[in-house]
């Protein structure tokens, strides 16, 4: 589902396309930017950033697809067809189109309404300097040559040029490549690129239609297929009804006018009759109701749905990856302790430290710790700097006297010199703190290369915040069969003691990402390895791949910039709404509340929406297997076909409507097992073949006991309503006090209705003949119906039994 992202705000010029050199253009310093005039004069002239994401769809749209569609049309054409023969009460099946239509236009626009106001809660806002002062706006109001002050983690939202500072820009998403490129003053940042280290000031210079982004679609950039199993078996039913209605129809309207000695009139009421019941014309409606409301339940615990069908994804997910930060930590850092090496006073240290983070602009835990811990620097000339990145591990500056001090990973940092402190390293690790170096060299950067002679100077000690929630979510995962997954970019043995202390289980199986030189090592580990430490941004994507490749559903959670490609890879990607633009920005999911305890609540939906749905749809699937049937069926068999529309209404009405939607909202808290189709089939096969088997029987014994026509249609009307409601029986179970009175008003109502409605249903009062042919068929539909499912089940077992056997062999 894609979601609108802009602020309520006044109406505003709408932008439109124009190249920035018609107009006369501003040169604003970095720390100044615009004045409100210029800012003011750029709206008027619809210089503006303008609504740049695809909103979610218009009422008017909501309410136009769900009257018009593929089942509705057909159900459209049938009315029209039953009105021309002039039988009314034959069109009543139209009500439930109409009613189910409200139904699902009315649950729409109520998700949608929902949604766009969380989508306030979440949408980028974009950090501008104006009148000298910066500020966060919209990003729908950035105008022409506006100064956009961006940091580590920000996506950039227009193109602009880089006027004050240094980063490194991430464009995977533009141009598919993950590698980081430098950008410095004078380049051109793009927009849909997002920093990945560093900070800058650029000046905006393109807006609305000629920014880069905006000609590449967003859900091009960002949507990927849904990897719905309820979505892609809805299209192939659909298909294949489509392929096969207007055959069967054709024939049987041929059989019933040509060659069977009926009217006009009847012929058309039989074709629709058998027709309407191939239609399964609540289903699509049902998965779009339920999907609705389980968007509107999960807002209420502030989640963020952007893509509808991720919620039966995350249902059937079997292996979580985590990204420590901001999932079982809090996503802050404290500093713990400063150890010295080689007697060096601790007060320098400290003061290279200060010095150090008042230089760099980095926004990460990390320097928000120690700028926290050492507010006061001394004022020491920068003449370098070196932001932080995910790929070096490190982050440096060179002083004009000082000389140069790096901080970061130990192994990066000090490379074969580790050797000599790897001991006490590990020691403070397994302890569960991060462990960085600070090292000293005399020489300046070359580049962006480490300086020569570095020599540490102290081993500086931070931890991160464990969230009290969790150890509950880590066990409710683990209790549920999800396998957990930690992936970071820190030390292997800090994560591991951290996953440990969270209580997840073997947190002692880790490694050292580092050691992973191939595509194969990183398939190999992913199964063998609980905790992955020292992951690269390109691993994490490699390690969700080789565990998809190994047949598992995965989500991935992340709040980082180096999460992004990983989330974008996996089959459902949560996101914290407090992380990085970008990471929200690809994720089907978005926390609000930033907090990973919401998850169980998550997945719990979606077990509800998945479970409830298989037992809804084999309830459709019953009717549309069996009219399919009993029309191939009758196109050859001697006798015109038994039911009126109006027939096929009633019971569709008791047996498969009104329970189908009720079920569907009710609480489901089991385990999703085994696959949408073969679930529902298993229990609409056993219901369907019982219906056609007793239909075929019954219309053998109509050439062979003098029945009338209106007699055997009564008796066809009650035995599949009797088998009907068997079949809702099935699904109902385990029965609970909710289901029981749920049968029960359905039993009673079909009940009354075949008994003080006769004459509306086209029915007539049952004989005594009539019962000696209607009691036993009643019994034996319900010892074939168990006959079917145990057969069902035994050859499901069996299937089961063998693919598990293959797939131990490999």
């Amino acid at each position: 589902m894609l979601v609108s992202r802009h602020s309520k705000q006044e109406p505003s010029p709408k932008p439109r396309a124009h190249s920035a050199q018609q107009w006369a253009r501003y040169t604003p310093a970095p720390d100044t930017g615009l004045s409100e005039e210029q800012v003011q004069q750029r709206r008027n002239e619809g210089l503006l950033n303008g609504e740049t994401e695809i909103k979610t769809k218009s009422i008017g749209r909501i309410i136009r697809d769900n009257v018009i569609n593929p089942f509705n049309i057909l159900n459209m054409i049938l009315a029209a067809l039953v009105l021309s023969v002039g039988s009314f009460k034959n069109m009543l099946f139209m009500n439930i189109i109409l009613i189910n239509t409200c139904i699902g236009s009315f649950q729409e626009i109520r998700a949608k309404k929902t949604i766009d106001k969380l989508s306030l809660i979440s949408a980028p806002k974009a950090s501008v300097v104006r009148a000298g002062k910066t500020q966060k706006i919209p990003v729908s109001d950035i105008v022409l040559d506006d100064i956009l002050h961006l940091s580590s983690g920000n996506q950039v939202c227009s193109d602009c040029i880089l006027l004050e500072g240094e980063c490194e820009a991430n464009e995977s998403l533009i141009t598919g490549e993950s590698d980081p490129v430098t950008k410095k003053p004078g380049d051109l940042l793009l927009s849909g690129s997002f920093l990945s280290s560093g900070s800058c000031y650029a000046k905006v210079e393109h807006v609305g239609e000629e920014n880069y982004a905006t000609q590449i679609s967003s859900s091009a950039k960002y949507v990927k297929k849904p990897n719905s199993e309820i979505l892609y078996w809805m299209n192939i039913i659909i298909k294949i009804i489509g392929f096969v209605i207007i055959p069967v129809g054709a024939l049987l309207f041929y059989k019933e006018m040509f060659l069977s000695d009926i009217s006009f009139q009847e012929s058309v009421l039989d074709v629709v009759a058998a027709l309407i019941g191939m239609i399964p014309e609540g289903l699509m409606l049902l998965i779009s109701v339920v999907f609705a409301v389980g968007v509107l339940r999960l807002s209420r615990h502030k989640t963020l749905v952007q893509e509808l069908y991720c919620i039966e994804t995350l249902a059937r997910v079997d292996t979580l990856c985590l990204d420590k930060t901001g999932t079982i930590t809090e996503g802050t850092m404290q500093l713990d302790e400063i150890l010295p090496l080689h007697d060096t006073p601790q007060e320098s240290i400290e003061t290279a430290l200060a010095a150090m983070m008042q230089s760099l602009h980095d926004s990460n835990p990390t320097s928000d710790a120690l700028r926290k811990a050492f507010p006061d620097a001394p004022a020491w000339r920068a003449v370098a700097e070196v932001p932080f990145s995910s790929a070096r591990k490190w982050s440096g500056v060179s002083f004009q006297t000082e000389g140069t001090y790096v901080l970061g990973a130990a192994e990066f940092v000090l490379k074969s010199a580790f050797e000599a402190v790897r001991p006490l390293v590990e020691s403070y690790s397994d302890l569960g703190h991060r462990v960085l170096v600070l090292a000293h060299a005399d020489a300046p950067f070359s580049g962006k290369e480490l300086p020569l002679g570095l020599n540490p100077v102290a081993l500086i000690l931070l931890s991160d915040k464990i969230r009290p929630s969790a150890k509950r979510t880590l066990a409710y995962f683990a209790d549920q069969g999800v396998t957990l997954k930690v992936i970071s970019g820190d030390n292997a043995h800090t994560v591991s003691n951290i996953a440990e202390k969270a209580g997840l289980e073997h947190a002692d199986r880790y490694i050292d990402a580092t050691t992973l030189q191939t595509d194969a090592e990183i398939a190999a580990a992913a199964k063998e390895y609980t905790v992955f430490g020292r992951v690269t941004p390109q691993q994490k994507l490699q390690l969700v791949k080789a565990l998809k490749q190994d047949g598992h559903t995965v989500a991935m959670t992340g709040d980082g910039v180096n999460d992004v490609l990983a989330l974008k890879e996996a089959d459902c990607s949560v996101a914290m709404a407090s992380g990085s633009d970008a990471a929200r920005t690809v994720s089907q999911l978005v926390l609000l509340d930033s907090d990973f305890a919401s998850m169980p609540l998550v997945v719990k939906e979606g077990r509800r929406s998945i479970n409830n749905l298989q037992r809804s749809a084999s309830l459709f699937l019953v009717k549309t297997i069996f009219s399919t049937l009993i029309a191939v069926f009758f196109i050859f068999a001697p006798v015109t076909y038994p039911m009126e529309p109006i027939q096929l209404t009633l019971i569709s009405f008791f047996t498969i409507g009104t329970p189908s939607f009720l079920l569907a909202l009710g609480p489901n808290k089991e385990r999703v097992h085994g696959h949408f189709i073969w679930n529902v089939l298993q229990n609409a096969l056993p219901a369907a073949l019982t219906m056609t088997l007793n239909l075929i029987m019954m219309t053998a014994i109509f050439q062979f006991v003098g029945f009338t026509g209106s007699e055997f249609s009564t008796l066809c009307v009650l035995m599949n309503g009797f088998t009907g409601l068997l079949m809702l029986l099935n699904v109902c179970r385990p029965l609970n006090s909710v289901r029981t009175v749920l049968f029960c008003a359905m039993a009673a109502g079909f009940t009354v209705a075949t008994i003080f409605f006769q004459p509306l249903f086209g029915l007539v009062p049952v004989t005594a003949s009539m019962l000696v042919v209607l009691i036993p068929m009643m019994f034996f539909a319900v010892f074939l119906m168990s006959m079917l499912s145990q057969l069902l089940r035994y050859f499901a077992a069996r299937v089961s039994s063998g693919s598990k056997r293959r797939h131990t062999r490999r």
